[in-house]
């Protein structure tokens, strides 16, 4: 019985630390040297993420259009394969942005030494995918 309590008095401590992360308040936003807005610890904030990303997903809805223009008009097969593979390549870059988004934010409460290092690596998946 007592176990039961440890356990029960356990998952209330959990319960009571993911809501006081949940209504946590996002340190204020700071700028780096390029102009953009970062949050009080260096790291981007999740809404820089979200633009770049549906900024993106814009792009990819142009080309996807721009590509059922090319077949409708019968463009060559080589210039229409070659559209979408850019299509492909750019949907790529998005999905990555948005899992390092991700990633970063699993990582948001480790040190500073970690983040960075997971940083690092989520920059590396962005560029070489």
């Amino acid at each position: 019985m007592p176990e039961l309590r440890r356990s029960q008095s356990r998952s209330k401590s959990l319960r009571a630390a993911a809501h006081s992360i949940n209504v946590r308040k996002e340190p204020a936003n700071e700028f780096n040297a390029s102009g953009r807005a970062v949050r009080g610890d260096g790291h981007l904030p999740r809404a820089v993420f979200e633009k770049d990303v549906l900024a993106r997903l814009r792009r990819i809805e142009g080309q996807v259009r721009g590509i059922i223009t090319m077949i409708e008009a019968g463009r060559s097969c080589d210039d229409i394969a070659e559209q979408m593979a850019a299509a492909r390549r750019a949907m790529d870059k998005a999905f990555f942005r948005m899992m390092a988004c991700s990633v970063l934010e699993s990582v948001a409460g480790s040190d500073s030494e970690t983040q960075l290092r997971v940083e690092h690596s989520t920059k590396l998946l962005e560029r070489y995918s």
